[in-house]
Parts: C-alpha cells; structure tokens; sequence
C-alpha cells in the first residue's frame, strides 16, 4: 500500500477542523495533509533530529519530546484528536501510551502493522520472522519493540476501558472490513474513552 493511500485513510477519522496532536509523526506528512485538506490545526511530537527538521521544513509545528515521558504536559481532552500511526509497537509504555492517547484527546486514533495478516502467519510457520512491505526489517534489527494483532488490540482496548468507535484493517490501499484480522497487513482503530 502507498503510504499516501495509508494518509489519505487516516485523515478521513480526523474530523474536519480539528485540533490535533501526532505523537510520533515523523516527517510531518499526515499532520501537513490534515492542514491541507481537512483544515486542521495542531502539534507533531517527534524525537528524531532529522524529522523535526522535516516537519520543521514543511511548516509543521512540531515538539521535540520522548514519548517514553507520557504526556503530562497536556490537559485532559486538549485534542480533538490524538494520532499514534505506527507508533505504538515502538513504544515500551505502549499500554500507558494508549491510556494517554485517549484521556489527551477527544478521541485517539492508532494505526500499527498487523503481525497475523496471513503473510505473517504464513512465513512464521515457515520458521522465520516475517519480512514484508509493512514489516521490512529483520528481526534483529526492526525497530518495533513488540508486535501486535487486531485481535491484540481489541482486548488491550477493553482491558483499558476504551471503547472502540471504529476498526478496520488497510491492505493494497483499500479498507478491509471483513476479516481485517487476517487479511489487512494495517490494523487501523479509532477510539474514545469510556
């Protein structure tokens, strides 16, 4: 999937207008798309010196903060929306995170790769960790901490009281709805809290 048809499926959560904080938002692309195109208003948080730069370079407003700190700094409900695309596997706090994510804003919306897509599962039972357009790295030097599923997620969402507005997985640039579980190599959730 191209990553701007993964953007142009996020951005669509985003109600229009809103007030936004991405937590890992790397280049700013998503945050620059929703100012574009859906008049957003809003923060990135990013720790990497060359993705400030970038977001700096785009326009973007972005603080340079570790997230593995939580988000103290901001007030109950700030956002309108609370963004974590593909930066919630990298997290050692994920479960802290996603507590976070919903009491900062209105509502939270994550996205992370699905590690039971059945490619995944397919090289797994081959004996080795999968290597795919989604989870490029090997397992020895990937970036995700840990690895997540749908199924995963949905459980840590109830475990965490954090009710699930809508769920979906991305695959080849088309939202899957029927199975996302094992046919979407993107588990896509937007979430509030209960």
């Amino acid at each position: 999937m191209s990553e701007a048809a993964v953007l142009q499926a996020i951005a669509r959560l985003v109600p229009e207008g809103a007030h936004v904080l991405d937590l890992g938002c790397g280049d700013g692309a998503l945050l620059d798309l929703l100012q574009r195109e859906r008049r957003c208003t809003g923060y990135g948080i990013e720790i990497a010196d060359a993705d400030v730069l970038a977001c700096l370079a785009r326009g973007i407003d972005v603080l340079q903060l570790n997230l593995h700190q939580g988000l103290a700094a901001f007030g109950d409900q700030s956002f309108d929306a609370v963004l974590q695309i593909d930066t919630l596997q990298n997290l050692r706090n994920a479960e802290v995170m996603l507590r976070e994510t919903v009491r900062v804003g209105r509502i939270g919306i994550v996205a992370f790769p699905n590690f039971a897509h059945w490619p995944n599962r397919l090289s797994v039972l081959r004996g080795r960790m999968p290597v795919t357009r989604r989870l490029p790295y090997q397992w020895y030097d990937t970036p995700n901490i840990r690895v997540g599923t749908f199924k995963d997620f949905q459980a840590l969402a109830r475990k965490n009281s954090i009710r699930i507005l809508d769920a979906f997985g991305l695959q080849e640039g088309r939202q899957v709805r029927l199975l996302p579980n094992a046919c979407a190599a993107t588990a896509v959730f937007k979430l509030q809290k209960q």
